[in-house]
């Protein structure tokens, strides 16, 4: 996979705001790429900054964010949906004309929201929502990995005041990193996200949480295998961001949450009449749609 940059406009000075798996694993990917002079990361714990620094995952850290984003010409937010806003405010003042805002949030819909709340009621046109659908269990800057946006997709949500000069560069960065770029509507994102990404998440906190109570749970637990293991991992993640990702695609969500617990109760009322042709024929359908999707 070709990571080198697409033309001579590297990043000067590219500001992280949370230093963890995905900011992290995008500082890794563009020192990789050379494409970027200088990285800078802020957060509220100056041992977590140090630590991203020692592993050379960032150049620097500063604990004030107007001192970040002194001078820099791309700013990425990666915190949590709900601190998105108060990141913002923090430095709107100060930032410079030629500077780009991009995020990694999941719930494009609030992350819009958010931002134009920090610029007092308008939308700059140098702000280009974003979302690397990539990840793994693990959040913390120790997570983070050179390759973990290679063959990934990032979707990029532009508005009608986004610049054209502003999604290019942030699509270029992403290309650098070796991710696929794609576009679409922040609604249509918000909804097949909610079902491809929220939805299975949620199912794996509910499910571990379930057996977790079981009366049989020290079993439960001893005896895990694979399906186990592959089906709950995502259960591991970030309970912080996750339960923003709830509250804020909250609409979302709840459509698809609703279309399973009514799936599920069908399964359930299936296996209880002991009705193996209704049962074999969710299990097929199901089978030939992932075969044939993924």
């Amino acid at each position: 996979m070709n990571t080198k940059p697409l033309n001579n406009k590297k990043i000067n000075k590219l500001a992280i705001f949370g230093v963890g798996l995905i900011g992290g694993s995008l500082a890794l990917a563009l020192k990789k790429a050379d494409y970027c002079k200088t990285i800078v990361g802020c957060s509220r714990s100056a041992e977590h900054l140090q630590r991203a620094v020692d592993l050379n995952v960032i150049d620097s850290y500063t604990l004030d964010p107007k001192e970040a984003v002194q001078g820099a010409d791309m700013i990425l937010l990666a915190v949590p949906l709900r601190a998105i806003q108060p990141v913002l405010e923090s430095f709107v003042d100060v930032i410079e004309d030629n500077a780009i805002i991009t995020d990694a949030g999941s719930a494009k819909r609030s992350v819009v929201n958010a931002t134009k709340n920090a610029f007092g009621g308008k939308l700059p046109s140098n702000f280009v929502p974003g979302h690397p659908v990539a990840g793994r269990e693990k959040s913390s800057v120790e997570a983070a990995i050179v390759d973990l946006y290679v063959d990934q997709k990032v979707i990029l949500t532009p508005l009608e005041e986004t610049a054209p000069e502003a999604i290019s560069r942030v699509k270029e960065m992403w290309e650098s990193s070796g991710a696929i770029v794609e576009t679409l509507e922040i609604n249509q994102h918000d909804h097949v996200l909610a079902a491809t990404s929220h939805l299975p998440h949620i199912l794996a906190y509910s499910f571990v949480n379930t057996l977790s109570k079981s009366e049989y749970g020290d079993d439960i637990f001893a005896f895990t295998a694979g399906g186990f293991k592959s089906f709950s991992r995502t259960a591991s993640s970030d309970p912080v961001m996750w339960r923003d990702i709830c509250l804020e695609n909250r609409d979302a969500i709840v459509k698809y949450l609703d279309d399973f617990q009514q799936d599920l109760a069908d399964l359930s009322e299936q296996i209880k009449d002991s009705d193996g042709e209704a049962l074999m024929k969710v299990f097929i359908n199901a089978k030939e749609t992932r075969d044939r999707n993924i």
